[in-house]
């Protein structure tokens, strides 16, 4: 085995290790709470599914519980899976500098439900929040401002969905007769476009 694939490989070692030991704790200390170990070459994970009414306290204790310490949220993400019978949900990766430990955290959520703000543990997840609102339409209570980010103030939908159309609904341009900006339905001047596998004569 070359030098990088067996550095690859106690790399995955150590850190399945950590895991098995996060685990246990965690089974120890949360029994109450859903867990879930994905094992996959050089990418193990531990999850937890967590209630949004469960939320704020679970994550108060994983970031105030010295033996896990996790103090760093890392990324806070929105997902939508339209198939599904609770289409939203809500993605935290949280990190234990001090262990090293790695955890994801899921909330699983029905169209309209509420996800309480994690600004009083973590102050950056202010920002995530905010584009997981405009993104997904995922209402976070307790949010200190919790507005748009990247879309104008008027924008309809959310773009991240899976059922956003992905040529968006409207265009903006500026009507130089008008001196202003104007919005317009989309019209594609390529219609039935092919981005990839297309062969150029």
């Amino acid at each position: 085995m070359s030098g990088s694939g067996a550095g690859a490989l106690y790399w995955s070692e150590k850190q399945g290790a950590r895991l098995d030991r996060l685990e246990q704790l965690l089974a120890l200390r949360y029994s109450h709470l859903t867990r879930e170990r994905r094992r996959q070459p050089l990418n193990d994970a531990l999850i937890l599914h967590v209630e949004a009414a469960q939320l704020r306290e679970t994550m108060r204790l994983l970031h105030d519980d010295a033996e896990l310490d996790f103090k760093l949220l890392i990324d806070l993400a929105g997902v939508h899976y339209p198939d599904r019978a609770r289409p939203l949900e809500v993605v935290y990766q949280l990190l234990s500098v001090h262990h090293n430990h790695r955890l994801r955290v899921k909330v699983a959520l029905d169209e309209g439900d509420v996800v309480p703000s994690m600004t009083v543990v973590w102050g950056n997840a202010s920002w995530y929040e905010r584009e997981v609102y405009e993104m997904f339409g995922i209402l976070f209570s307790g949010h200190p401002d919790l507005r748009r980010l990247l879309t104008d103030y008027d924008f309809d939908g959310y773009p991240l969905r899976k059922d956003f159309p992905v040529e968006g609904r409207v265009e903006v341009r500026y009507d130089p007769g008008l001196k202003r900006v104007v919005q317009e339905p989309t019209q594609l001047s390529v219609p039935n476009r092919e981005f990839y596998g297309r062969q150029r004569s």
